[in-house]
């Protein structure tokens, strides 16, 4: 297997392609990482901004280039060293539009297409009118609105001679053949004669796809031959678009149900990604949905074109572990896999997952931890509940938005597993008394209470201890927020969620329909968690939002120096290839916006007083002296830490106002999903323009450059935690790139990343600034390297000293591949009066010795200067720092000395 040294992820879309990605490709063997980790390139969605919306597993996206551009890429990369690690997602594809075939040839012929076991569809659901159908959300307003206003139109392809009624002239819903017959029409005697054959489709069963087809081509050929059957043809569909009455008619014959998208939280009929009603989950647990789904990529692993995967959503599909297996089974060559999994504090990755580890979310917040002093924690929270009066705990909130979304935008997935444990209740006599409604609401609290995503009971074994304690744990809080249910229904909910109900032979259950139930419940638990706590709870707790990170906890305020170093070990031992990321496509906010928020918790009292003076230039301006006008103080206060974490290094020393415009815009945008996302005073299905207004012209005024005094009172603030942040971010990126595991690079976050949430995360990167960066530093570096970094270091501000950082580490790692892959970790002795503002760590491989010194909390150094000879302890040998040059022999080293140059220091053992 070829593991990766380090990747550097590429985001893929139509205005960074195959032949952008073959032109940076010499940049990123000079930068030092072995490989590519590249976003999803299969055929998509025209105009996907992503790939996560896959139409065709079989085709390269051609928005990206021609199949000849892809091969120039890989050569290219080839030729300069490097591999290549594809984002592949076996969870769902992207719906609507007119693009995908499968979903396509669903809408055509119902329950018996050939794909219609793909689709994780319900034919049965208890919305009795959905029988047989296929709820299609997409229609802005509600159906009848559109149908009448002719925003439905039937349409005849004169190319493959199909009929299709088109939404918006976007959204294609193909009419089955069996009812061409009704556009059809009898008036033309060669349309009469096609109106026959397509009448009796039904006795070609179960050829009537290929027979169809046959027939759309004999029709498209008549059409396009015989001048008086298409004026025939165009005139019946002309009446049918002109009386919607008749339209309507002919839709209800119809497989489908096209709808409003409000619709779809109440009678959702497919499994989804989340609520996104354009993302639909497949069945890859179905032989014949995997071999189609890896039709192209198992051919590119055998080839050596890529040499490992990222799975995302991995938590979506029915049974993860399967599925992994199955993976590993269908190529006899070993590649590097990891897993897009979020792990709760206390939970593990499954160590029978045959994985190198997951995409490195627990890292992205192990590394911000490390950075967060915890003392500051009392402060900063007496801070927000005085600021904004807010004193509900993050449990509470995260419990109350997992309700919400669950009552709402999922409701249907809830009311069909609802059916479903009345249907398993009703096998037994001793539990047949369990209502649809009782059982219902238990597994709305049980999930709502559940301290992990999901679970993993697998057809073939029952839950594990893992498991176990997870569940115990939800379903002891669900019983305490509804004392009222009958204890019952959650001991018979909790043996069926543990397979605990069919464990013995003669249990009076199916036992396949209840570890179905148990494994769509565990579909259902993750989409939910992720909906109510990173999709709404996050943007309504705004205590510290550097720690409102995916994968974080915020109530969890940074992390001792003891408990970084017990999960480094851990992952030595158990997962040393794991991926290490700190941002990403997906993240709340760049790695420098989170590591130059991390030094509010260093001053936690200056950073009260400034919101409180802010807030009060800003309202008064307004004439809100009470402060009780809109924006809420919540949201405002959000404000305030997305300025000082975000604030352009370039508007560092001062202002212009094209640069604040252009802020303004980033900032406008993250606050209107912030908003929305928190769902409190606003959302995405009906805006509250008002209070969004309030809030957006609150967020103007104080970026106007005219009106300075805000500017004028932050200016002074930021500088100096700007100026500090950039010593966390050089700790962040030496850990990464150091500790176990195998590190990422986000596009473009080798210089300075002050990104915000997407779509800001994905702005086009500068990769002409980022290639004369290094080939200015690269001889500099070689020549007098610690004048160089000593340069580098007071000139900050362009980000060059970070971009030198890294590709020395990445040299560094090619260097010593061995020891940075398998090597061990020990923690480094640190002493002294600031011994808690330093931490150190060795990794060693065979007679390859490596050690890491890295100091943090900033602000507190910058009050009370220098380190009170506090010292670290260097295990037996000589060492040289990568970054200084200076050499040091074992014993006590002052922590004055190691960070005389930086605050990192990385010796090398001579």
């Amino acid at each position: 297997m070829t593991t990766p040294r380090a990747t550097y992820r590429l985001q893929f879309h139509a205005g960074f392609g195959f032949k952008d990605a073959t032109a940076v490709a010499p940049y990123l063997a000079r930068l030092g990482v072995s490989h590519v980790y590249a976003s999803p390139y299969l055929k998509a969605r025209p105009g996907s901004t992503h790939g996560y919306d896959i139409t065709d597993h079989l085709a390269l996206n051609p928005e990206l280039g021609s199949e000849a551009d892809f091969d120039a890429m890989v050569a290219a990369f080839k030729a300069h060293g490097l591999g290549q690690i594809l984002d592949f997602v076996p969870n769902h594809m992207g719906v609507g539009g007119a693009d995908n075939p499968l979903w396509l040839d669903v809408l055509e012929w119902g329950p018996q297409s050939d794909h219609a076991g793909w689709f994780d569809i319900d034919w049965d659901p208890d919305r009795r009118y959905l029988k047989d159908k296929l709820l299609v959300p997409f229609l802005g307003d509600q159906y009848g609105v559109e149908l009448k206003g002719g925003k439905l139109q039937v349409k005849f392809d004169e190319q493959d001679g199909s009929l299709a009624v088109w939404a918006y002239d976007n959204h294609k819903l193909p009419i089955c053949p069996l009812q061409y017959d009704i556009v059809l029409g009898h008036d033309d005697p060669e349309l009469d004669r096609l109106s026959d054959f397509f009448s009796d489709l039904a006795q070609w069963r179960p050829q009537m796809a290929e027979r169809a087809a046959a027939l759309k081509s004999d029709l498209a050929r008549t059409a396009g031959e015989n001048p008086a059957a298409r004026a025939a043809l165009d005139a019946s569909i002309a009446a049918l678009n002109a009386d919607w009455r008749a339209l309507d008619a002919l839709i209800q014959q119809q497989s489908w149900r096209i709808a409003y998208f409000g619709v779809a939280g109440d009678d959702i009929n497919y499994r989804r990604f989340f609520n996104i009603n354009d993302l639909a989950g497949i069945r890859m647990e179905l032989p014949a949905v995997f071999r189609h789904a890896h039709g192209l990529i198992l051919p590119m692993i055998e080839d050596g074109t890529i040499d490992g995967l990222r799975i995302d959503h991995i938590d979506g599909l029915l049974d993860p572990k399967a599925y992994i297996e199955d993976l590993r089974r269908a190529t006899d060559r070993p590649f590097y896999l990891v897993i897009e999994k979020i792990l709760a504090a206390h939970e593990a990755l499954r160590e029978d997952w045959k994985v190198e580890g997951t995409t490195g979310y627990d890292f992205t917040n192990l590394v911000l931890g490390v950075l967060v002093n915890p003392g500051a924690e009392a402060a900063f929270t007496a801070t927000y509940h005085e600021f904004t009066g807010l004193r509900t705990p993050f449990a509470r909130i995260v419990y109350d938005c997992k309700i919400r979304i669950m009552e709402n935008e999922m409701a249907s997935e809830l009311n069909a597993l609802g059916r479903d444990a009345g249907r398993v209740a009703r096998q037994n006599p001793m539990t047949a008394d369990f209502t649809k409604t009782v059982l219902q609401r238990a597994i709305k609290q049980i999930v709502a209470c559940f301290p992990v995503y999901r679970t993993y009971i697998e057809f073939e074994s029952d839950s594990d201890s893992a498991d176990k304690r997870d569940l115990d744990w939800a379903i002891t809080q669900a019983r305490r927020y509804d004392p009222a249910l009958d204890p019952s229904v959650f001991r018979f909910l909790h043996d069926l969620l543990s397979g605990r109900l069919t464990a013995h032979p003669k249990s009076g259950f199916n036992r396949t329909s209840v570890l179905r139930l148990a494994m769509k419940l565990q579909q259902y638990s993750g989409p939910v968690m992720a909906k109510g706590l990173e999709d709404t709870a996050f943007y309504r707790y705004n205590r510290f939002v550097a720690l409102n990170e995916v994968g974080g906890e915020p109530e969890r305020f940074g992390l001792s120096a003891g408990a970084f170093h017990k999960a480094n070990t851990q992952r030595a031992r158990n997962w040393p290839h794991a991926m290490l990321g700190t941002s990403t496509h997906d993240t709340k906010r760049g790695e420098d916006t989170r590591a130059r928020l991390a030094v509010l918790a260093d001053i936690p009292d200056e950073w009260a007083r400034q919101v409180q003076t802010w807030s009060r230039l800003l309202r008064a301006r307004r004439g809100d002296v009470e402060g009780n006008a809109p924006p809420d103080r919540n949201d405002e206060y959000l404000l305030y830490q997305l300025l000082v974490g975000s604030w352009p290094v370039e508007m560092l020393a001062g202002t212009n106002a094209d640069g604040l415009r252009a802020y303004g815009e980033r900032i406008k945008a993250t606050l209107e999903k912030s908003m929305r996302e928190g769902k409190l005073h606003s959302n995405w299905s009906s805006p509250d323009t008002a209070y969004e207004d309030a809030m957006q012209s609150f967020a103007r005024d104080a970026l106007d450059p005219n009106r300075d005094s805000f500017l004028a009172a932050f200016l002074p603030f930021v500088q100096k935690v700007a100026r500090l942040g950039v010593e966390n971010s050089l700790v962040q990126a030496v850990l990464k790139l150091t500790v176990p595991g195998m590190p990422d690079l986000y596009q473009g976050s080798e210089m300075w990343d002050l990104s915000l949430v997407d779509p800001d995360n994905r702005r086009p990167v500068d990769y002409e600034v980022r290639r004369r960066a290094l080939d200015a530093i690269e001889p500099a570096l070689a020549e007098r390297g610690a004048a160089t970094l000593a340069e580098l270091r007071d000139d900050w501000a362009d980000g060059r000293i970070k971009l030198a950082v890294t590709t020395l580490l990445l040299r560094l790692r090619a260097e010593h591949a061995a020891l940075f892959a398998d090597g061990g970790y020990e923690p480094i002795a640190v002493a002294g009066e600031r011994s808690e503002q330093a931490l150190g760590f060795v990794r060693s491989h065979e007679d390859s010795r490596l050690a890491v010194l890295v100091s943090r909390y900033p602000g507190l150094r910058d009050a009370e200067p220098g380190w009170e000879g506090s010292s670290a302890t260097l295990p037996d040998g000589e060492w040289v720092d990568l970054f200084s040059q200076r050499r040091y022999a074992s014993g006590d080293v002052p922590l004055a000395d190691l960070f005389a140059l930086l605050p990192v220091a990385v010796l090398v053992r001579s």
